[in-house]
């Protein structure tokens, strides 16, 4: 088998079987290899809905090679370095392979492990993430079975995919107690790592109604470095405590409740808040392989790749192209970001295999459908400057029925059906 191929895709997620499949609508002779290791496909958004007991997880899997799209080679391996200058990768294996361009679309590395703790206890003492597939159906069992007492749920300081999933997983978890009328037992707080509940306007406003609704207790400007599920404490950094966890961190059954310690950084406080259930959301970053390689953005802690935000050509190596959660593009991390981002990559490569300037530019476009409650949903719509692009002529910032109908039937069909296949 040859090793060279014209274009090769470091991935075979959303974005790398879309961009795959758009090639070959366009130029159907092209030589395209795909390099991914996994043998299982996910559909990640609807894990959301898993770990809130309204979708099968076994309708979130298939079989990778099923996906591979037809006249294209699968390269059952994984990427351990690249060497643009030579126009070659090499997989864990050992195998070389060449490529005339390149297109990197890997995904997010999930960092559990830094969150201290994390890991041991994932899928009992009550902690659960619906970042994982093996655990979000735990999420639920969290949920149903929750009797009243503190619901914690968090969201890390990186960029992470989906955005909007640790807050969604708690507003529905918030109906479902309100429907059992168990909402006044139940002590909600959402620790951040980001500023502010969302970042347009429009659509943080409905939110923060949301949150008022369900009495969260929001801890922005926080990053959660430890959990102990046996002992069911969980550790934070924080500038600022909300006024109501101070109340009770200084009341008299406040040392039961948690305890607030100075560290070494004099403007943060160290809070130790005991929890009954807790929501976790890992930090993310680039995978390791693209962290350490020469086309990481060396600005970017993270250690994306090094991407023009509207050609989604790389910065120093023409023939390399980014897009999806490994990109550096500043969009939100999302399917719908892929699926703007997937034409534009396709339209700019072919420019330049025919020596053309790239002029497809993609405007940050992303789309985060977030439910407020069970049967309603707000889908918030917004490019690289933070305006919102609705695209239905309805106020999209108010949740409604119609929304909740898009995520939890038609997105899911869409992804398998038409998405992937480049027709969508």
């Amino acid at each position: 088998m040859s090793n060279h191929y014209q274009v090769l895709i470091i991935g075979g997620g959303n974005a790398g079987l879309s961009v795959a499949s758009k090639l070959l609508i366009k130029k159907s002779g092209l030589k395209i290899g795909i390099v991914d290791p996994s043998e299982k496909h996910y559909y990640q958004p609807a894990w959301t809905l898993v770990g809130a007991g309204v979708f099968d997880i076994k309708k979130t899997i298939r079989n990778e090679k099923d996906l591979i799209p037809k006249n294209t080679t699968w390269i059952k391996d994984a990427v351990s370095a690249f060497d643009p200058t030579t126009n070659t990768v090499k997989c864990i294996s050992g195998t070389e392979i060449t490529y005339d361009y390149l297109v990197v679309c890997p995904g997010i590395q999930l960092d559990w492990n830094k969150i201290e703790g994390l890991k041991e206890t994932l899928g009992k003492n009550n902690v659960s993430s619906n970042y994982s597939f093996q655990y979000a159906p735990y999420t639920w069992e969290m949920i149903k079975d929750f009797k009243g007492g503190t619901a914690v749920f968090t969201n890390p300081s990186t960029p992470i995919k989906c955005g909007g999933a640790p807050h969604k997983i708690m507003y529905l978890a918030c109906d479902y107690w309100h429907k059992k009328g168990i909402l006044d037992k139940c002590d909600v707080h959402y620790i951040s790592g980001a500023s502010m509940i969302f970042g347009v306007k429009e659509y943080a406003d409905t939110l923060q109604k949301v949150l008022t609704k369900y009495n969260i207790h929001t801890h922005y400007g926080a990053n959660v470095t430890s959990i102990n599920g046996e002992t069911k404490m969980i550790e934070f950094e924080t500038k600022e405590l909300d006024d109501n966890l101070t109340q009770k961190l200084s009341s008299e059954n406040g040392a039961s409740y948690g305890a607030v310690e100075n560290t070494s950084t004099p403007d943060l406080k160290k809070v130790i808040l005991k929890f009954d259930i807790a929501h976790l959301v890992p930090p993310q970053s680039a995978p390791d392989f693209i962290k350490t390689s020469p086309l990481r953005d060396e600005a970017n802690p993270m250690g994306y790749v090094e991407v023009d935000k509207y050609t989604l050509q790389h910065s120093r190596f023409p023939n390399v192209f980014s897009l999806g959660d490994s990109s550096s593009a500043p969009a939100s991390k999302t399917g719908a970001a892929i699926r703007k981002q997937a034409p534009v990559v396709v339209a700019n490569l072919l420019a330049v295999m025919e020596n053309k300037t790239p002029i497809a530019r993609y405007e940050g476009y992303s789309a985060c459908p977030i439910p407020t409650q069970y049967g309603k949903l707000m889908l918030a719509e917004f490019d690289y400057s933070n305006t919102p692009t609705m695209t239905f002529p309805i106020n999209q910032a108010k949740p409604n029925w119609a929304m909740w109908i898009l995520k939890t039937k038609v997105l899911p069909w869409l992804y398998w059906n038409k998405i992937l296949k480049g027709t969508a």
